[in-house]
């Protein structure tokens, strides 16, 4: 008998012209990424079952891919089986997850903070169709151990830097706080239980329209004029209306809104920065501010990504600030028709700040548009140990930043 040569649903073969764009998007997503500072880490596709289960994934923790044991470890004889008798293993949903184990593991050997690019397979038993595959690549930035929101503006900053350079224009960066949501779920009556339900629907607005949201928190068997209330409060999109509780602290509002401010200035008009009060993100882990990109032209988001400072806890026993962007990069390669560019080799240079990371990116924004790789790094108490540091990690490069335009040559690679 003829075996099929079709690939499994949800999955696809890549022709050399489409693996060309492939490549070319991933060249530049790359390069941006390490241009910017971050570095490059692999984590393995597979997880204990254990931690993808206790990881907060919101509805992807329905769609988990799960591995049955192995040899000896696979006993199907035992009487009244359950999964934890079958199933140790699975592969990975997305890779925040992957990320805050391996920080757990491996951060004595790290920088702190950790500028983390992942780029890499990642799986979820979707039901297939158009858009949708179970088995699909992302681009992920993340910074772990900046606990101030210098982390949310130069990951705004990069992101949207990033789709410019690969030609996208006009797009929007939604920004919302999921402690501003939380305290308007709160002060409507919502128990603590069900704020997880609420985020999943709200983060399907835009699919399924505010009817659809009803619909589905109604079915969930939240109350409906408490819904209706809910709605109204979130579609509402200018913060000093929002008619906050004392729960949500003026701080949080306040900090939103100098975010958005200071990324709208970053971004030299390629792109918007505005407060979506809808914005949710499905995933439960997220703890603070939330963002997503969407284009005009598409209709759909290419990005999107937050702040979760108790994933890595979990792992450390005590908290540990992180906060991430993921480019979607399958959504982005079917629309991107470009030749094939290969990126060019970058000189190194450490551009070290003290004081806010606005003027820092403002500072080095010239030497990119010139070529150069520009890492921003705060400015260490042992200045001789952190020049130390750089030297062994090959930067050719060290800038003080408002103090001389001169770069010092370090003796790295170049």
């Amino acid at each position: 008998m003829r075996l099929k040569a079709s690939p499994i649903k949800g999955t696809k073969d890549y022709l050399p012209e489409e693996m060309a764009v492939r490549d070319y998007v991933q060249n530049i997503i790359l390069e941006s990424y390490r241009q910017n500072g971050f570095q490059r880490i692999s984590t393995p596709i597979l997880e204990a079952i254990e931690r993808l289960d206790k990881s907060e994934g919101g509805e992807n923790l329905s769609l988990i891919f799960k591995i049955l044991k192995r040899g000896a470890k696979l006993v199907l004889e035992q009487p009244m089986l359950a999964e934890s008798d079958l199933v140790d293993y699975g592969l990975r949903y997305d890779l925040t997850l992957p990320l805050a184990r391996y920080y757990a593991n491996n951060r004595h050997l790290l920088r702190t903070p950790f500028k983390a690019i992942q780029m890499g397979k990642v799986f979820r038993a979707e039901q297939p169709q158009k858009g949708r595959l179970r088995e699909f690549y992302q681009c992920d930035i993340d910074i772990i151990g900046d606990e101030s929101f210098d982390a949310e503006q130069e990951l705004i900053f990069v992101a949207g830097d990033t789709l410019s350079k690969l030609g996208f224009c006009d797009f929007v960066v939604k920004v919302n706080d999921r402690r501003i949501l939380r305290s308007v779920v709160d002060s409507i009556g919502f128990g603590e239980s069900e704020f997880s339900d609420v985020c999943i629907s709200i983060d399907k607005l835009d699919k399924i329209g505010v009817e659809g949201v009803k619909k589905e928190l109604g079915e969930k068997g939240l109350n409906l004029n408490s819904i209706e209330k809910l709605i109204e409060i979130l579609t509402n999109n200018k913060l000093g209306e929002l008619g906050l509780p004392s729960s949500c602290e003026f701080k949080i509002v306040e900090s939103l809104n100098r975010v958005i401010k200071a990324a709208n200035e970053l971004s030299d008009g390629k792109f918007k920065v505005v407060y979506d009060g809808t914005l949710a993100r499905g995933m439960g882990y997220y703890t603070g501010m939330v963002f997503e990109v969407v284009t005009p032209q598409w209709g759909f988001s290419i990005a999107g990504g937050g702040r979760y400072d108790n994933m890595i806890g979990r792992f450390l026993g005590e908290k540990t600030s992180a906060v991430g962007f993921s480019i979607g990069f399958e959504r982005i390669t079917s629309i991107i028709q470009e030749s094939l560019l290969c990126p060019k080799e970058k000189i190194s240079i450490a551009a070290i700040y003290e004081g806010d990371v606005f003027n820092a990116i403002k500072e080095t924004t010239t030497r990119k548009q010139q070529g150069y790789s520009v890492t921003l790094l705060k400015k260490s108490k042992k200045i001789g140990k952190q020049l130390a540091r750089l030297k062994e990690e090959g930067f050719d490069y060290v800038w003080f930043l408002g103090e001389t335009s001169e770069l010092k040559p370090l003796g790295g690679t170049c």
